[in-house]
């Protein structure tokens, strides 16, 4: 007999958030397997933020399920999802300002090792060397002694993801990576962003709104209207979906036809 097929880095089955009489997420199942890239996108209001918060455990479904490996997490608080090997970027980057960046990721190895009560003339020698191998993975290596305060938005972003890749993630969760970048710098941190899950089988889950990234970079695509589903496939196959160009991306595949 063969071995059974691994369980997805992420399952979601059913889930349902409301907020008084406004159903957010209705009825929702996805998965995503490790090392691939799956695109959410969807017009505003379409429930892909609530969906996030849920996965990540700032918001509890009302109904359904969220298993991260196989395991049930449904209903976690944020700290322990991030424990059982889930990281998120957001919209907004969340560093630590007066911080260097090797302090930074320093500071994100520790909670990891669970040794944040260490004092930080002592912590400050603490998975140095590991946390330069990680600002070297998203190309700020040379940047390890500067403050994050001193960064362009793009290198932020960066810091960000190595951040994120602190704990070794099985699965990532990116609000909006490249929201406020400038175009050359969107398609240079994705491209950073699908090596290191060619190397270690990170299973991606982003939200977009830059559809160039969204079809240059995604193996699949979901799409949300209203809370529910209305679309799941390829690139091509998204971008080709008449529902989808109705509710969504109209004047985007009107450029596109014309350029």
């Amino acid at each position: 007999m063969s071995a059974a097929a691994p369980p997805p880095a992420l399952a979601v089955d059913g889930l349902v958030k409301a907020f008084g009489g406004v159903v957010a997420v209705d009825g929702v199942s996805l998965a995503v397997a490790a090392g691939e890239r799956v695109a959410l996108i969807g017009p505003n209001g379409a429930g892909k933020s609530t969906l996030f918060n849920m996965i990540n455990g700032q918001l509890v479904p009302d109904r359904g399920r969220i298993r991260v490996g196989g395991n049930d997490v449904t209903g976690l608080p944020p700290h322990r999802i991030w424990r059982r090997g889930v990281a998120r970027t957001f919209q907004i980057t969340a560093t630590f300002a007066s911080m260097s960046l090797r302090e930074n990721v320093q500071t994100a190895l520790l909670s990891c090792h669970r040794r944040m009560r260490s004092l930080w003339p002592r912590a400050s020698g603490l998975y140095r060397s590991e946390a330069d191998d990680l600002l070297a993975r998203v190309g700020l290596a040379e940047q390890a002694d500067r403050v994050a305060a001193e960064l362009a938005y793009g290198d932020l972003k960066r810091l960000e993801l190595a951040l994120a890749l602190s704990n070794a993630p099985t699965l990532l969760l990116m609000d909006e990576p490249t929201a406020g970048m400038a175009g050359g710098e969107r398609g240079a941190l994705m491209a950073t962003v699908s090596a290191i899950v060619r190397e270690r089988a990170i299973a991606v889950l982003f939200t977009e709104h830059d559809m160039d990234v969204v079809f240059g970079h995604a193996d699949r695509v979901l799409v949300l209207d209203r809370g529910r589903l209305i679309a799941a496939g390829s690139p091509a196959e998204v971008r080709a979906d008449p529902q989808v160009r109705a509710v969504y991306l109209g004047s985007y595949v009107a450029e596109a036809g014309a350029s």
